[in-house]
């Protein structure tokens, strides 16, 4: 499987309100609950409203249109992770997902996963 770094810093913000959230930015992941609403989106991007913040994640998309019958291709990839203490914060969107790692991680993981046979580009 071919998984792409997104060569980006990432921030998971918590926000006010979608108000000043721009969402013509790509890579910007917004989900409104009934208790919060998250953001998901390059840490240069990240909105004034914002109440609280988690940055330094970087990130990788599973390359190609994954279909919603298609199991443990999160599963795999977190195991092999969590096996090295290794967390990851997944989004998934209608075509595919992406894994959002802690910066100090980062290197670590993409060795892991090469050597499990995830071509990265």
């Amino acid at each position: 499987m071919e998984l792409q770094e997104l060569k980006k810093d990432f921030a998971v913000c918590k926000v006010s309100s979608v108000a000043t959230v721009d969402l013509t930015n790509k890579f910007t992941f917004l989900s409104v609950t009934d208790e919060e609403i998250s953001l998901v989106c390059e840490e240069s991007r990240i909105p004034d409203n914002t109440i609280a913040v988690e940055k330094d994640w970087k990130g990788l998309k599973i390359c190609g249109a994954l279909d919603f019958g298609m199991i443990g291709v999160i599963a795999r990839i977190s195991k092999l992770l969590a096996d090295e203490k290794i967390s990851i914060f997944v989004v998934s969107t209608f075509n595919t997902d992406y894994i959002f790692l802690k910066s100090e991680h980062y290197v670590k993981a993409l060795t892991i996963l090469q050597s499990n046979g995830y071509e990265i580009n």
